[in-house]
């Protein structure tokens, strides 16, 4: 099939953001072709767009095969892998164990930029979802009705210098802290397992700092958050949620904020240039 620049193609993984991309993408006009991930991505995403290709974890050449097919010359990488999954639904086709040769490490950045490129190699451009979608991107300011206290502020202000210290390690993007000590970092479990485990631990008055890695590439693996967070935040001992503004993706920001205004929860969104 000959190229199309109305085409895009995406690599869906978990949540929110593939649906919400497609939706944003059919809306100005483009088709969406989808590369799913197998108990990984929502099975929803299939009646929204144009043509789906359901894959296992690793088959890279399927989705190379299956973008060509459709003319696709740009794509995006939205959505996450469960990194435990790794351990026991990847299934490395010969690409794959290239692009894995070519790695020091198999960190998220490390990896998705190795992907990224082989995905370049075959003339398909990766861009940063939020070049479309920009009313994703956190604005600025304090969310809600309360605000954060002294204790939340510093911190706050701890959690993000920590953040920036851990992540050129390629560990994860959020820590729970309270009263100057870190209760959680957040590894191969993810963010809404790492609130949990601080509950789970006694966590009181926490803050949640969720920021992007040191040297996150902008267009993908961008720290998200949404109603879903403050959810498990509720329970779990958690009172603050702090993300960066312009680089963290929010969903149902309305329901999200709604829901911590009625649990005394603060959100905010700091520039992470403002020292």
């Amino acid at each position: 099939m000959s190229q199309n620049t109305a085409n895009i193609g995406i690599v869906a993984g978990n949540g929110q953001f593939p649906l919400l991309f497609t939706r944003a993408a059919r809306k100005a006009g483009m088709r969406v072709f989808a590369a799913a991930h197998i108990n990984e991505t929502d099975q929803s995403l299939a009646p929204e767009v144009d043509d789906i290709l359901w894959v296992k974890i690793g088959q890279l050449e399927k989705i190379m095969h299956f973008f060509r097919q459709h003319g696709v010359t740009r794509a995006v990488m939205l959505g996450g892998i469960t990194k435990a999954r790794l351990m026991t639904d990847f299934e490395p086709d010969a690409l794959a164990l290239e692009v894995l040769a070519t790695v020091d490490t198999t960190g998220d950045d490390v990896v998705l930029r190795a992907v990224a490129q082989a995905l370049e190699k075959q003339n398909i451009e990766v861009l940063a979802a939020t070049s479309i979608l920009p009313q994703l991107l956190a604005p600025e300011g304090i969310w809600t009705e309360r605000q954060p206290t002294e204790q939340e502020i510093a911190d706050i202000a701890l959690g993000h210098a920590l953040a920036k210290k851990i992540g050129p390690l390629d560990i994860g993007q959020c820590l729970i802290l309270t009263r100057g000590t870190v209760v959680c970092v957040e590894a191969i479990e993810g963010t809404d397992a790492a609130i949990q485990r601080a509950g789970d631990l006694g966590a009181q008055n926490a803050v949640v700092v969720k920021m992007p890695k040191s040297n996150q590439d902008l267009r993908f693996d961008l720290p998200a958050a949404g109603a879903k967070t403050i959810e498990t935040m509720i329970p779990n001992g958690c009172t603050a949620l702090a993300i960066e503004a312009g680089s963290s993706v929010v969903f149902d920001r309305k329901a999200m904020v709604d829901l911590a205004n009625r649990h005394n929860i603060t959100i905010m969104a700091i520039n992470q240039n403002k020292e």
